[in-house]
């Protein structure tokens, strides 16, 4: 077996995900929702809506690091928040809201694409992306910086030293970029296998985020539920149901379930 060879300063304490995975909402641009052929625009009324019928239930929206360092006390007041390929409308529509509410949130962006734009997307309008000067006040403003790769990648279609400068590199480039190491990561697309996993892994990630990380469950494949603007009181209470149904939390063994 190799020796680990990862620098000692690069590896981020252990976040434990909990017995019943925690909710953990998914958002990307925060913008006008009219031409949107994917649904992952919200408007920021529309946001403060929804962050509105979250407090109304005992809820507030934290970093994905907050909530897994919370006990399982804590927990039951907190959802976990996160916002997807680092628009630059996340900093003058999205951050006033979150700050309105008391709220923050995990913010993963593409340091390999500073203020460029979501060529990605074969469909629909561009979007601006978020500059070094904007990545850094959006951790002032007291988000929590995460990586989304270099470029949006789909990270298990790429060569061995690709995926190594996506994962690896990406954290490197954001520690330089806001003086901090990012403890989490997320996969674009919501694609991983086993040997991205591993590769998040051994690059000091704490965490990692998906969409549908289906047998892979655990801080290296947490659920999340996509929102979108369609989502109000009777949608997002359908889809906390789901959560729960979809991920129960386990029996504790030798005690009441």
């Amino acid at each position: 077996m190799a020796a680990d060879t990862t620098p000692r300063r690069a590896r981020t304490r252990p976040l434990h995900a909990p017995p019943s995975m925690p909710w953990i909402l998914t958002y990307h641009s925060v913008a006008d929702p009219a031409d949107d052929p994917y649904g992952i625009t919200v408007s920021a009324d529309r946001l403060d809506e929804q962050l509105t019928w979250l407090r109304r239930r005992g809820l507030t929206g934290v970093s994905v690091s907050s909530l897994l360092r919370a006990d399982a006390a804590e927990r039951r007041a907190l959802v976990g928040l996160t916002f997807d390929d680092g628009y630059a409308d996340f900093l003058h529509e999205a951050l006033p809201v979150l700050l309105t509410h008391g709220c923050t949130a995990t913010v993963f962006v593409l340091p390999g694409r500073p203020g460029g734009s979501n060529d990605w997307d074969p469909l629909g309008p561009r979007r601006p992306l978020l500059t070094e000067d904007g990545v850094r006040a959006v951790a002032a403003a007291g988000m929590e910086i995460g990586s989304h790769g270099l470029r949006h990648l789909d990270l298990t279609a790429l060569s061995d030293d690709a995926l190594r400068r996506e994962t690896h590199g990406s954290r490197e480039a954001l520690e330089r970029l806001t003086g901090t190491l990012p403890a989490g990561f997320c996969y674009p697309y919501g694609k991983a296998d086993a040997r991205v996993l591993a590769a998040v892994r051994d690059a000091g990630y704490a965490f990692g985020c998906a969409l549908t990380p289906g047998p892979s469950r655990g801080p290296l494949a947490l659920p999340r539920t996509h929102v979108s603007h369609a989502d109000r009181g009777a949608r997002l209470r359908a889809k906390a149901v789901r959560h729960r149904l979809r991920h129960p939390a386990a029996p504790v063994r030798g005690g009441r379930p």
